[in-house]
């Protein structure tokens, strides 16, 4: 057994290329063998998101605070809040982020494929973020 404590690692900011807007990603676990799963608290401010992205294994994400947003490709944009779990299928494109006026934070847990969890695409426009539904 091994306890990872609260504040034991810095947070991170999401890299300018992979998100718009302010977030911060707290790693809550790695991947460690035989284990293929981490997982990450993800805090985004309002209107900041993810690029749209997909996952080999597929991704899970928890709604822990705030009010939010995701969608996949060609699906219209839902509205998500603290206790909904949204499950994104492998090689699903999708993004996800705060609601405009609202923050939101989820844990993201996702697991990897010959050590790649995540594969980054096009940012999610102005236009797409306040649309009804896009893709």
């Amino acid at each position: 057994m091994h306890v990872r404590h609260a504040g034991s690692q810095p947070s991170a900011k999401g890299p300018d290329q992979n998100f718009t807007g302010t977030v911060r990603v707290d790693a809550l676990f790695p991947a460690e063998e035989p284990s293929r799963v981490s997982a990450g608290l993800v805090t985004f401010e309002p209107s900041a998101r993810s690029a749209w992205h997909t996952h080999p294994l597929g991704q899970r994400l928890i709604v822990t605070a705030g009010c939010g947003r995701v969608q996949r490709w060609g699906g219209p944009i839902e509205e998500i809040r603290p206790g909904d779990v949204v499950v994104i299928a492998p090689n699903e494109k999708h993004w996800h982020g705060a609601a405009p006026t609202t923050a939101m934070s989820h844990i993201a847990i996702q697991e990897a494929v010959d050590g790649r969890n995540v594969d980054w695409l096009e940012k999610v426009t102005d236009e797409q973020y306040s649309s009804e539904n896009t893709g």
